[in-house]
């Protein structure tokens, strides 16, 4: 198992001391495991907010293109497309 230091100034050093009977490094490990939970739940968090923005930057470019295709659904826009060809 790795080691990590971690510097601490007297005052706190002597506290720990009092409370001997408690593992530090046992609570070092727990608090850093709960700041790298909270720290990947924000950038899910976070994730989620740019996924929601994509999807209605995707969206307003869909309306865009159905207003630009003269409001028709889809099957008739493709419909008119080959229609147009078998006359050409």
């Amino acid at each position: 198992m790795p080691i990590i230091t971690v510097r601490i100034d007297e005052e706190l050093k002597r506290k720990m001391d009092e409370l001997s009977y408690i593992n530090w490094s046992e609570v070092i490990r727990r608090s850093i495991i709960n700041v790298i939970e909270e720290e990947s739940k924000k950038k899910r968090e976070q994730n989620k907010k740019k996924d929601l923005e994509r999807i209605k930057r995707a969206s307003l470019e869909a309306e865009e293109f159905y207003n630009y295709l003269g409001g028709k659904e889809s099957t008739e826009t493709i419909r008119d497309w080959r229609d147009r060809n078998w006359q050409s």
